[in-house]
């Protein structure tokens, strides 16, 4: 095996390490505040990894960085997931009532699909952009609404990890989480970047 292959190998083998941390973290601190209390800071602190990654700071320390976030980001961080949660509940009552009545299905399936989408686009939001409690929900669904080919990329992402998992499940553990903030954080950040090279040209026309 040449030089060129190890390297690669060796790469490959520090990344799956480096995501299987970051999941385990994720558990952990999770737990830590009794998963009510902790998942959303948690995930918070994953994103935060996980956008630093993707622009080039792959040399961070992970525990530190996910500690400081946790922290720094607990109760902004549950405040958030409380919303989320209020969401999911509005999405169990609609799939409730249109077991009721078929005539509003398909409006109803699109304001489900609209929510949850909206609350893919949250956590990136968050991490990315420094906003308002807010503006945060406002710019997350502007910008799931006008970036299609992303939610687009996401979804194909999210099928692919399934398969995965489905075939894997003990890889659940330790990827499940992870890898679709890897996922979710890629697929958000190219609308990013789109949104920011828009703005540029506004501020130099």
């Amino acid at each position: 095996m040449n030089k060129v292959s190890m390297s690669g190998l060796y790469a490959l083998t520090e990344w799956i390490t480096r995501f299987a941390y970051v999941n385990i973290l994720w558990i952990g601190f999770s737990l830590l505040g009794l998963v009510a209390f902790g998942i959303s800071p948690a995930t918070v602190a994953m994103f935060t990894i996980t956008r630093k990654w993707i622009m080039g700071e792959s040399d961070i320390p992970i525990f530190q960085t996910f500690w400081n976030s946790y922290k720094k980001e607990f109760l902004r961080g549950n405040g958030v997931g409380i919303v989320i949660a209020l969401l999911a509940y509005i999405i169990f009552i609609d799939l409730n009532y249109i077991k009721l009545d078929s005539i509003i299905q398909i409006p109803l399936y699109l304001i489900i699909f609209a929510i949850v989408m909206t609350i893919l686009y949250i956590f990136p939001v968050y991490v990315h952009y420094n906003v308002t409690f807010f503006q945060l929900f406002k710019n997350a669904f502007f910008i799931m609404m006008v970036n299609p080919l992303s939610s687009i990329i996401m979804l194909m992402g999210f099928v692919a990890l399934f398969f995965v998992m489905k075939f894997l499940p003990a890889l659940l553990f330790f990827f499940g989480g992870s890898l679709s903030a890897g996922i979710i954080m890629s697929s958000c950040y190219l609308a990013f970047q789109k949104i920011d090279k828009k703005l540029q040209k506004a501020e130099a026309a």
